[in-house]
């Protein structure tokens, strides 16, 4: 079977995708025995699983919950990691310290680019969006991102590629 995500091969028993970890058993059945119609939704770690194994994918798409589940779990231990540096600055008596925050900041930098990229290409929009905080740092990029990563992507396959929650029933025409 097709993984969805990666578009790996996996055996027709296999659970989840070897290559990416999606789980593959809602692509099959659902229940005992009776096909579901739903497609899955991706997990709280199954989106950090895809957001670091596609570190520098700027192309494709990506759906809705996996944009969120990042975002949260980026703010949640950005902010973690700013009360740690905290306490160990109160605690140091050196007064100096390499904030964790600032390493973690940029080690995911680079995957939150090109996580946006693929949400924005979801709703068939460029990922050069983004770049939106160049020239309006302030007010407008996060109102029109925001709204761009809340609309609901295109259902069919467009231009950047098939859609990503039903990946395993589109085939993208690559003859032109």
């Amino acid at each position: 079977m097709k993984c969805p995500q990666c578009f790996r091969d996996n055996p027709d028993v296999a659970l989840f995708c070897g290559g990416c970890g999606t789980s593959l058993s809602a692509f099959t059945t659902r229940g005992i025995g009776t096909a579901s119609s739903d497609p899955p939704m991706v997990s709280f770690v199954g989106a950090i699983r895809l957001g670091f194994s596609n570190y520098f994918r700027f192309s494709g798409r990506s759906t809705r919950a996996e944009y969120w589940w990042w975002d949260l779990f980026f703010v949640v231990t950005y902010l973690g990691l700013g009360f740690i540096t905290g306490l160990i600055r109160d605690l140091s008596p050196f007064g100096f310290l390499v904030a964790p925050g600032l390493l973690f900041l940029l080690g995911t930098l680079i995957p939150w680019l090109a996580l946006g990229s693929r949400r924005l290409h979801d709703i068939n929009r460029t990922g050069w969006w983004q770049l939106m905080w160049l020239v309006f740092p302030f007010i407008i990029p996060p109102i029109v991102l925001m709204v761009c990563a809340l609309k609901q992507g295109d259902g069919n396959l467009n231009k950047y590629g098939p859609d990503p929650r039903r990946a395993a029933t589109q085939v993208p025409d690559v003859s032109s």
